[in-house]
């Protein structure tokens, strides 16, 4: 016989019922009173993000479909369909044009936005800035034995950089 508070369904995803299982030897989960009311709450669809990204891509071909029966189909045939009120064939050009031509615009704002707040390459401000750290001084009353502990973080000399890289005499 079913008892009353259980829910009868194919899948028996969901059980209300009031009858918990007995852990043998007497064993007592604590987890298993929150996992009982947490257990309806598990039981979800599909996430936000999923189904914002479903209907984009619907209504993305749904639109574009749309474009190309405007676009292609001869005026009389729309009209004997029963549409009657559509935009001038020059928007079939205009609107991808303009859409282009401002995404070009704006990626070119944007390219010179950047060129306008990179410091000139011969000012220091290219080299140090407020987060920039000077390597600190080896202790001086370390004795030679002594291990040398890690140095702190710093950043490397612009001259050591330029020595490391463009000495002639370590070239192979």
């Amino acid at each position: 016989m079913e008892e009353a508070h259980s829910v009868n369904s194919p899948r028996r995803v969901l059980s209300f019922s009031k009858r918990k299982k007995q852990k043998p030897f007497g064993f007592h989960d604590p987890d298993s009173i929150r996992s009982s009311q947490l257990r309806a709450s598990q039981v979800q669809g599909p996430k936000p993000s999923e189904v914002y990204g479903f209907v984009g891509s619907i209504s993305t071909v749904v639109a574009t479909v749309i474009f190309l029966i405007w676009a292609y189909v001869p005026d009389q045939l729309l009209e004997s369909i029963g549409i009657h009120y559509y935009p001038s064939r020059y928007w079939v050009l205009a609107m991808p044009t303009y859409l282009m031509v401002t995404l070009l615009l704006g990626l070119a704002f944007y390219i010179g936005l950047n060129f306008i707040a990179t410091p000139h390459p011969t000012s220091l401000n290219t080299l140090f800035d407020e987060y920039s750290r000077e390597p600190g001084e080896i202790d001086s009353q370390m004795e030679d034995g002594d291990e040398r502990p890690i140095d702190p973080i710093s950043d490397i000399d612009i001259t050591r950089i330029n020595h490391l890289m463009f000495n002639s005499s370590d070239v192979m």
